[in-house]
Parts: C-alpha cells; structure tokens; sequence
C-alpha cells in the first residue's frame, strides 16, 4: 500500500511538473534583471523559470564566463532548471577577441550572437541629453558586423544586430544608419534583433520594416512604452504589439525576448511577472 501511494505521488510530481514545463513559453533578456543576476544568478534564474519564461538571452559575460560561470557551468544551471539558451548580448566583442567570444558563446549552448551597439569604441552617450549615437560611419559598422558575422557562421552561430533608436535617424552624413546595415551587410553573416520600444521611441514602424526587409528580423524585443515615453511592462503602455504579432511570418522572427531596461514603480522582478502576464493579451506564445 505505502509503494502504491508513492507509485501515485511521484507520477503527480511528475505529472505536475509536464503542466508547468507546456505552460512555459517566450523569452526573457537578462539585463533586465542585471542587478539581480549580478548578486544571485542562480536564484534569480530560478526565479525567472518560476514566472514562466522557456528561454533567455544573456547579458553578463566577463572574463570568458557567463555571470561568473564557465560556458559549461552555465549551461548545466540553465538545463536544470529548464530554460534554454538562445541569445547573448557581446557587447566587449572586438575583431581581436571574437574568436575566443565565439568558441565561449557557442560552448554556453546559444544560438545567436548579438551584437547590442557599435562595438569597438563606437557607441556613444551624451549623459546631458540622453541620446545615443555612434562614430565612424555606417559603412565602417557594417564591415566589422559582416567579418564578425562570418566568424560566427563558421562556428555555427548566427549573428544579429540589436538596435536602439539612433540607427533609425539620419546621421551626420544623411544615412540612415540601420536601412544602410540592411542593404549592405551580406543576409547569409548578418541579421538583425529588433528592439521594437526603440524602433517606436525613433518615429519609425516595425511592420513597415518588415515588409520592407522581410525576414531579416530574427528576435524582438518586446517592451512597451508608458505615457512618458519611457519603458513599461508588456501590456500596460501604448505599443500594439497585437498589429505587430500578425506580421511575425514577415518579419523572420523566431524568437521574442521580454525586456525592460529601467523599472520605475516595481522592482524588475515584478515587472517580468507582469510582462509575463502582458503576453497573453496579444497572443504571445
């Protein structure tokens, strides 16, 4: 008797555990969650399976580890805890460090290898005014995207380019930056992860990006916008992600990432149980 009901309580563990795990679905990048992860990784991981995300995006490596794991340790931890790796934010990459960037990312278990700004020195911010820009050119960026791009399609990555809002402006020179990038960075090395808040805060549209450049568009970013014009949880500002979500085919996305780069009422926590939830009322899944 005592066996038969410990027969039935583990095929209810075990039964309870498959509901959670086909509950679980969209991403989350990590940097929302920086600070956390930077002092507990391993609960705030767990945390972030808790609230019912499948997937992450990294955005902590340093000195060759992911939030001070080695590649392999962090995989396991994710594995563990039932959430899979796809994208991560390298933002140190050089022409000179790639290839080691590289072997660590493909070692940790991603897909994609994002490039989140002008690297090399070329991203700028002006603290005064709180824009953002870069120096060197469009034309200089796309070269260094296209030999990083080729690097990571001969170690079986993909890369893809993350935007904010300057790429989206005219520059100095009359270029837009992100359409040059487009049109001249080779399809087969370099794509691009949309960050649909910025596309917004910039005046420009995703859907008119996406039938303009189909299937470029591999990982959104998703996050809304407050009254402010500032970042707010999925669901409870102004952005129609619902409009947006009826051109994912177009676009090429294969995966969506919450993010929210400053929380203002809650605690980042919070605010990714409340995107999490902010999901379902477009029709994330």
């Amino acid at each position: 008797m005592k066996t038969f009901k410990l027969l039935c309580m583990c095929l209810l563990m075990a039964s309870s555990s498959f509901i959670n795990a086909q509950d679980s679905y969209g991403g989350l990048a990590l940097y929302t969650l920086r600070d956390d992860m930077a002092s507990d990784a391993e609960t705030t991981l767990g945390a972030v399976a808790d609230a019912g995300y499948k997937y992450i995006e990294a955005a902590g490596y340093e000195d060759g580890k992911f939030y001070g794991m080695t590649p392999f340790e962090f995989k396991k931890k994710l594995k563990e805890l039932g959430l899979k790796p796809i994208s991560s934010h390298q933002g140190s990459v050089t022409l000179e460090n790639a290839d080691a960037m590289i072997a660590d990312v493909k070692e940790a278990g991603f897909k994609y290898f994002v490039v989140p700004v002008p690297p090399m020195g070329l991203f700028t911010v002006d603290e005064e005014t709180m824009t953002m820009g870069m120096t060197g050119g469009a034309e200089n960026l796309a070269g260094i995207l296209d030999v990083l791009g080729e690097k990571c399609k001969k170690a079986g990555l993909k890369l893809l380019y993350h935007n904010h809002d300057f790429e989206f402006k005219k520059d100095e020179n009359g270029v837009v930056v992100i359409d040059y990038l487009l049109e001249h960075c080779n399809p087969k090395w370099v794509n691009f992860q949309m960050d649909l808040f910025w596309v917004t805060k910039a005046g420009a549209d995703p859907v008119a990006y996406f039938k303009k450049y189909p299937k470029r568009f591999k990982i959104w970013h998703v996050k809304d916008m407050n009254e402010d014009g500032w970042f707010a949880p999925v669901g409870t500002g102004s952005i129609d992600f619902g409009r947006i979500l009826k051109e994912k085919k177009l676009s090429g996305m294969k995966y969506y990432m919450v993010e929210q780069d400053k929380t203002y009422k809650t605690t980042p926590l919070e605010a990714i149980k409340i995107s999490r939830k902010g999901l379902e009322k477009y029709g994330f899944h």
